[in-house]
């Protein structure tokens, strides 16, 4: 790596105070900062210390994104092979992933090129630097959204999801919502039609209907697609939400690198298992239907809009969970309702932060008032 810190170190004037591009400072700077270790260190004042920075720590998610990504490409390019003929004439692996590779790709390209587009546009604006949280946002959109919205759709999300859900409260580890989620709000109450029914999974003249959206129709149980179909993720959905083999690989890297809260998954989990004893539904296919299990892992975990108290996280993690199923049973106009939870505890969760340190603090006055 000697030779890219040898280039960078030689135009780094350019983009300096003074030099003849510094009003591009703060794009030079995400730059030399994604590509290396920043050479700055803490002088005083620190409390943690730790080779590493946010960019570091958003290339971990981005990782772990990556099976999803991927069985989501080869998935689509199935699950459009399966509409079109018989399973006997399905063509070979490559051809399957490549049909799938080619739908998928536009949407990560028109997500990180407009996210990223406008975060570099409002840090240079600003002079700051640029926020690096989009690196996994911009993966987590098109993860979470039908393979066929239209680009044009998917342009005005991620606008909105950046611009209103991040950079209107002050950029990375202000917002209070999910942004990835506010995308897919965004789309879901703007273009219902296009995210929910049976017309969701639509490639090149062929559909089919989700599981969820089948049993908001009234379809029973047992003609719903096998669990373990449902499991392993051969089922109509949108991109990387329908794996939960891939999902758990996901959240093993997460949790082995320390990234996601392993007590918000379990919560979430025990708290649509609770719910699910209210309907005919088992819990086993609530926790592989829909995006549960991508919710459950990767967006309820977002450190920014979750708890920061330990107690709070088994809070949010239970209500996230049981929101979920209560949605799922008793709203059928909102079949997936997990987004809708995920969203909702989002905007609880400096009150669950609240009320568990103020019980802490009670709890410790009592203590001293009675050993006094």
């Amino acid at each position: 790596m000697k030779w890219i810190e040898k280039i960078i170190d030689k135009i780094k004037p350019t983009f300096s105070k003074g030099g003849r591009l510094a009003f591009l400072h703060s794009t030079f700077d995400a730059f030399e900062t994604f590509l290396l270790v920043p050479g700055t260190v803490t002088g005083k004042g620190s409390h943690i210390r730790d080779c590493n920075d946010l960019k570091r720590v958003m290339i971990v998610v981005v990782i772990a994104l990556v099976p999803c990504l991927l069985f989501g490409m080869y998935n689509t390019g199935l699950q459009h092979f399966l509409a079109s003929g018989p399973e006997e004439d399905l063509p070979g692996f490559l051809s399957v992933f490549w049909f799938g590779f080619l739908k998928v790709l536009p949407l990560v390209i028109v997500s990180y090129v407009v996210g990223l587009g406008i975060e570099f546009t409002i840090a240079q604006i600003r002079g700051h630097q640029v926020n690096e949280g989009y690196l996994v946002t911009g993966m987590l959109i098109p993860l979470i959204v039908p393979v066929t919205i239209p680009l044009w759709m998917l342009t005005l999300a991620v606008a909105f999801a950046v611009l209103i859900g991040k950079e209107i409260f002050g950029g990375t580890g202000m917002n209070i919502w999910n942004p990835a989620l506010l995308a897919r709000a965004f789309l879901f109450f703007s273009y219902p039609r296009y995210m929910t029914g049976n017309n969701v999974w639509v490639v090149d003249g062929t559909s089919g209907a989700t599981p969820l959206a089948a049993l908001a129709e009234g379809t029973p149980l047992q003609e719903l697609p096998s669990w373990t179909d449902m499991f392993l993720g051969f089922i109509p959905g949108s991109v990387g939400e329908t794996s939960v083999v891939c999902i758990l690989l996901g959240a093993a890297i997460l949790l082995y690198t320390g990234v996601a809260s392993w007590k918000i998954m379990i919560s979430c989990v025990a708290g649509a298992a609770l719910l699910s004893l209210a309907g005919d539904i088992p819990v086993h296919y609530h926790l592989v239907a829909g995006g549960f299990a991508f919710g459950c892992v990767f967006m309820a975990t977002d450190p920014v809009t979750s708890p920061q108290t330990e107690t709070g996280k088994w809070i949010y993690g239970f209500l996230t969970g049981a929101f979920t199923v209560t949605i799922r049973l008793f709203n059928p106009g909102y079949p997936e309702g997990m987004m809708l939870a995920i969203l909702l505890m989002n905007t609880f969760s400096p009150l669950i932060d609240h009320m568990v340190v103020s019980v802490n603090v009670k709890r410790r006055i009592k203590r001293i008032a009675s050993h006094g």
